[in-house]
């Protein structure tokens, strides 16, 4: 059979298909970490440029890691288009690029933090399958004159093409839903009671404002905002998990999750913000986090008198560099086990994770986190600060419009309402402005503390017609919130947040 461009082309899909479902069942069955498509993806995440990274968040939030994903796929099929072109012209090369792919997967695979020897396994097996499988749908026509087995009829190379994408995808569906690790963790976790806070967090009763559209004041874990560089939500079993503390320190500490539960734990309310969050954005939330004091672990170790910065690390290996001088004063900076009632869900940080208040989570949030080095700025770096972000991360004054919606409002009346924070400083006030006119103060609910966002709202009379209303926020110690617009790299987002509305 003559095979045309077309069918050359899909038969490299279906190869890369078919090779793809093998690496990640594989994966499923050895290390999740080790999946060709999580390792790739990790390693691009680590090698693209910060412009990259912004711009993909920017553009898909907290869904960056499913555009990535589908990225990657959409790239991969076109790779396989090409490879199954060449075969057809110049057999093997189109098989040696399918393996090649493979290779390139194995690499990445190993190059990840804390993986295992088997790690290479699913990338190159994936390379094997596909290379087999688009060196057998593309087998030359005078195959059999050469002694090989001869080239496949058309009814063989359909439904071999349509076999292979059936099973590929039939693999790769069941491996992102049967990765065993990850359900034995997820049930661990789901078993688990955690102790009671010796000191729990205090709610006023008016908090909220009761206003239909605005964020709710604490935010449901389901809801909350994920920024990260995991593409595979590590698998932590808490009786493995260890905290190791050391660096400049008098005395080196480890401690287990036994241990850690042991301690005196305390309940706090938090608001948790990405320093990639636009002005009027939603990467920010706020939860009543439960965990240890921070500074008290700390002061176990005895930090040495010029050391000021911790480099916190993650299981995958991500870090962050975090002001030692935060981490020891007054302000309630946790190694968390909980999140509004819970242990901390498997994606925001399961078994343990930090919550600083007071700086964006770049520089304090470390999740699944492992190990605190005590250092200094100038004797290492951490993830973000390698790639541009600045090293220390306070958080900025800033304000956000929740109502009404952008579109049309009934005239008269109309209710202006949002959030307002600058962790770990506070919000004495918010000013709104409709179009030009003057500012005018906003109700504000009563915060939880000075470390949590603050609901404000305003009712104004409207005319019909277009109208533009901004908004701005006062700090407890006098700042006012800049007109100055700024994007969020390389410390945060600056300016008055803003929203377009027609009341008719």
């Amino acid at each position: 059979m003559r095979i045309s461009r077309r069918a050359a082309a899909g038969a490299g899909v279906a190869a890369a298909v078919l090779g793809a479902g093998a690496g990640e069942a594989l994966a499923a069955l050895l290390s999740p970490r080790s999946s060709p498509f999580a390792a790739i993806g990790a390693a691009l995440i680590d090698f693209a440029p910060t412009w990259a990274k912004d711009l993909a968040i920017a553009l898909f939030g907290t869904a960056d890691k499913v555009a990535l994903l589908v990225l990657i796929g959409v790239v991969l099929l076109a790779i396989a288009a090409v490879a199954g072109l060449v075969q057809r012209r110049r057999p093997p090369w189109g098989a040696v690029m399918a393996g090649t792919l493979g290779v390139l997967g194995a690499v990445a695979a190993v190059t990840r933090a804390d993986v295992g020897p088997l790690a290479l396994i699913p990338s190159l097996a994936a390379g094997v399958v596909s290379a087999a499988t688009l060196g057998m749908l593309l087998r030359p026509a005078d195959a059999a004159d050469a002694g090989e087995a001869p080239a496949l009829s058309r009814r063989s190379f359909l439904l071999t093409s349509t076999a292979a994408v059936v099973v590929g995808t039939a693999a790769a569906v069941w491996a992102a839903t049967r990765t065993a690790s990850e359900r034995a963790v997820a049930a661990i976790r789901a078993a688990l009671t955690l102790p009671a806070p010796a000191s729990a967090a205090t709610i006023p009763q008016d908090v909220e404002l009761a206003i239909d559209g605005l964020t709710p004041v604490i935010t449901p874990n389901d809801a909350f905002y994920r920024i990260d560089t995991a593409l595979v939500v590590p698998e932590i079993d808490p009786a493995q998990w260890r905290l190791r503390i050391h660096g400049m320190v008098e005395r080196e500490i480890e401690v287990s999750w036994d241990e850690l539960l042991a301690l005196p734990l305390v309940e706090r309310v938090i608001t948790l913000a990405c320093v990639s969050n636009e002005v009027g954005g939603d990467l920010i939330g706020n939860a009543a986090w439960l965990g240890h004091p921070l500074r008290e672990l700390l002061a176990r170790a005895s930090p040495l008198p010029d050391a000021d910065m911790v480099l916190s690390r993650s299981q995958d290996g991500f870090t962050a560099s975090t002001p030692l001088q935060v981490l020891t004063d007054e302000r309630d900076a946790l190694l968390a086990v909980g999140m509004n009632g819970e242990p901390l869900p498997l994606a925001h940080g399961f078994p343990v994770r930090m919550v600083v208040p007071g700086l964006y989570g770049y520089v304090s949030a470390t999740k699944w986190v492992v190990e605190l080095e005590v250092t200094r700025f100038d004797r290492a770096r951490a993830y973000w600060t390698d790639r541009g972000w600045s090293e220390r991360g306070p958080i900025k004054l800033q304000s956000r419009i929740d109502v009404p919606r952008a579109g049309e409002v009934a005239a008269g009346e109309v209710t202006f309402a949002g959030v307002a924070w600058h962790q770990h400083v506070g919000v004495a006030g918010v000013e709104v402005q409709l179009d030009d006119g003057p500012w005018r103060k906003a109700t504000l609910a009563t915060a939880i503390s000075s470390d949590t966002w603050v609901q404000w709202s305003l009712r104004a009379e409207v005319a019909p017609g277009d109208h533009v209303v901004r908004c701005r926020a006062i700090s407890a110690d006098g700042e006012v919130q800049t007109s100055d617009t700024a994007p969020p790299a390389p410390d945060g987002a600056t300016g008055w947040d803003s929203r377009r509305f027609e009341a008719a």
